[in-house]
């Protein structure tokens, strides 16, 4: 039995679209192989491969002509964090108001208005940045999420761990946000969070701790504490 045409390199391990195969010369009958499998429209997978979360959502939205990742599997490919009964499948894709609803197996599909410098691109993925993907969630999250959502946004990164140095969003862009979408659902929700938000929690407990002792009506804590306050080397302590 002859064995099939290999396929470029670059279409070899992952899932590809039917435009990228076009392009690098790949003909209809090659795509038919059984070494590939159907994924889904235009959607073309090495047969038997299990794909991961990045690579679906990259194929998905390569497939999709006007659309981006968003909402929860943006703030999952972004490290942004989720509660546990959120994440996984299906991936959310959306698109502006002026287009169709993206319908598709595997996908949630939503149309929003958006303006610019709210969508960018993450490993080669058209995605929703991550103050976006916080507006977009504060619909669906509890309160005490939103404020960790948002404390993760506004938290100083440290480069040698996360190569970046400015924090996601400042507090004063994030009302900017807020103030251009008055109607979009969660947008009150968002707003009580901001000012609940503070600089210094570098995880969603250290946020939910801090949201706890205020429950309990002890003083409002100092969120990384260092030991000698005039050493920028000196420990420092998650709050106090």
């Amino acid at each position: 039995m002859a064995r099939p045409t290999p396929l470029p390199d670059t279409l070899q391990q992952l899932p590809f679209t039917v435009y990228e195969s076009r392009a690098l010369g790949v003909t209809e009958k090659r795509l038919r192989a059984k070494d590939l499998a159907d994924g889904g429209r235009l959607i073309y997978l090495p047969q038997g491969r299990v794909i991961d979360l990045r690579d679906r959502a990259k194929v998905l939205a390569a497939a999709t002509p006007g659309a981006w990742v968003s909402h929860q599997t943006a703030a999952e490919l972004t490290s942004l964090g989720l509660p546990p009964w959120m994440g996984g499948d299906p991936v959310h894709l959306s698109k502006p108001h002026e287009l169709p609803r993206v319908r598709r197996s595997g996908v949630v599909g939503h149309r929003v208005h958006v303006i610019p410098g709210e969508i960018g691109e993450f490993d080669g993925i058209p995605i929703s940045l991550p103050p976006r993907t916080w507006l977009d969630l504060a619909a669906v999250l509890p309160l005490n999420y939103v404020i960790a959502m948002g404390d993760q946004l506004i938290r100083i990164p440290r480069p040698q761990f996360e190569g970046r140095t400015e924090p996601y969003a400042y507090k004063e862009g994030l009302r900017l946000l807020i103030r251009q979408h008055p109607n979009m659902k969660g947008v009150e929700k968002a707003r009580l969070a901001l000012d609940e938000m503070r600089v210094g929690a570098d995880s969603y407990p250290e946020t939910f701790l801090r949201l706890a002792m205020l429950d309990a009506h002890l003083p409002e804590p100092e969120l990384q504490v260092r030991l000698d306050p005039s050493n920028p080397w000196s420990p420092t302590a998650d709050l106090g």
